[in-house]
């Protein structure tokens, strides 16, 4: 989740300044970069309980001593809650999930070098005040109540607004990490082609990242438990968006969207004022009840942006939001699942080809399906399994025309070994961890913090 924005406090007074915020987020294809997030969770090697926000080994020690490889920190009520350095950013979820937000770069290459960077930085300051993180799409071990609080303003309001509109929303903040891609569009036109192809397509990424089936230490049941909290988490602003396949979809229609996603918060004089449930609408008149008479600024829209969620999210680039977290390999995969099948011609059209004539009624079956049933799911005459592999012969042709090579002469699509592993096993990453949970873990979830530890 993102921090207030630092788009210019510039009054908004009609839509489509809105509307040219999407528009100007076009770029030509030279200029397409690829900016790469993800989350993980920390936890104390001695006990495995998730860290505090204070104490000598709580995150914000932790965020503190990163900075001696020079990120700034960013405070919030004099406390340390966020780290920037070089177009990149270290931020806290709610519960202290550490997330890398990554600069926007040009090849996938770059970005498994600043993941591995940013990974090892955390692994020297961890160790020192022993602590550990793991990447996995839902918190294995502990309760929500377990899960700990951090002082930021949003959250605050989010925590008190989310009983009010699902059941699932607490879990989603405290207990949930995702790894995410975010990529460029050249026209109105691409970005509506992208738009589709990968929400027609998330449902696959979703399966391949499969990596979340514990809850409090057994077995849930679902491949992607994260997947599914979000179908009970706030329907206003969660989902599919069926809209994107409709004739005339654009710019436009998303901004009508967001216009009707209802308000979490403005930020105003260094404070974040609580306006959930409220219109953005209203706000665009001068009649936000918390802010009477004020206008929203361009800061607003921005921040009012990242409270969709979406399975694909648009803002000035289009996000891939399906994907659990996890090891380094499936960090650099997740980027390279998605540049390989949208940022080559022949692979988009490819991938247009194979979802185009998918029904609204299929791609919510899709949706709805693979956080229990992953790779498993049947899906007309076959499976998920059978439309992965096809996605994935895609994305890969895609990336070896790229050819974006490294100092080796390797292209890509190297980064693509680990999904293929996965389709030729038929095994995703839950389907292995409850392997060893019902062998040789002895039923105990304990294992999975050493072993699969960054």
């Amino acid at each position: 989740m993102s921090s207030p924005s630092h788009v210019a406090e510039t009054p908004i007074t009609d839509r489509n300044e809105l509307v040219a915020t999407l528009a100007s987020g076009e770029k030509p294809q030279a200029q397409w970069r690829i900016g790469t997030e993800h989350e993980k969770f920390g936890f104390r090697l001695d006990d495995l309980r998730p860290p505090t926000f204070d104490g000598d080994r709580g995150i914000e020690a932790l965020l503190n001593g990163l900075t001696r490889f020079g990120w700034d920190p960013v405070q919030e009520d004099g406390r340390t809650i966020a780290l920037l350095r070089d177009n990149a950013s270290v931020t806290l979820e709610p519960a202290g999930q550490l997330e890398l937000s990554g600069a926007a770069l040009e090849t996938i290459h770059q970005t498994c070098v600043e993941t591995g960077t940013h990974l090892n930085e955390v692994a020297q300051v961890a160790g020192e005040l022993q602590l550990g993180f793991l990447g996995m799409g839902f918190q294995p071990k502990w309760t929500r109540d377990e899960m700990p609080w951090m002082p930021k303003g949003r959250y605050k309001i989010m925590r008190e607004y989310m009983p009010k509109v699902g059941t699932l929303g607490l879990d989603m903040m405290t207990r949930t990490c995702t790894v995410q891609v975010n990529l460029d569009y050249a026209t109105e036109a691409d970005m509506v082609k992208k738009f589709r192809v990968s929400l027609a397509l998330q449902p696959i990424a979703t399966a391949l990242f499969a990596d979340s089936p514990f809850t409090e230490g057994a077995p849930n049941g679902y491949q992607s438990y994260r997947s599914h909290i979000w179908t009970d988490t706030d329907n206003d602003r969660t989902g599919m968006l069926d809209f994107v396949f409709e004739d005339g979809f654009g710019y436009e229609r998303y901004v009508d969207y967001l216009l009707d996603v209802p308000m979490y918060f403005s930020y105003r004089d260094g404070r974040y004022h609580d306006a959930s449930g409220q219109s953005f609408r209203d706000f665009m008149v001068g009649k936000l009840p918390v802010l009477p008479g004020q206008l929203p600024t361009l800061r607003d829209w921005s921040d009012h942006m990242t409270t969709a969620f979406p399975e694909v999210r648009l803002k000035k680039y289009l996000e891939m939001r399906g994907a659990d977290a996890g090891p380094w390999s499936r960090l650099c995969a997740l980027p390279a699942f998605w540049v390989g099948l949208l940022y080559d011609d022949a692979a988009l059209d490819a991938a247009w080809d194979l979802v185009r004539d998918f029904s609204l009624v299929e791609c919510n079956v899709l949706r709805d399906g693979v956080p229990r049933h992953g790779l498993k799911l049947p899906f007309r005459n076959g499976t998920v399994l059978d439309l992965s592999r096809e996605a994935l012969k895609i994305a890969v042709a895609g990336l070896k025309r790229r050819a974006a090579r490294n100092a080796d002469g390797q292209d890509e699509s190297k980064f693509l070994e680990v999904l293929q592993e996965i389709v030729d096993s038929g095994l995703t990453p839950a389907d292995r961890k409850l392997a060893l949970f019902h062998g040789e873990w002895g039923g105990n979830i304990d294992p999975v913090f050493k072993e699969f530890a960054y």
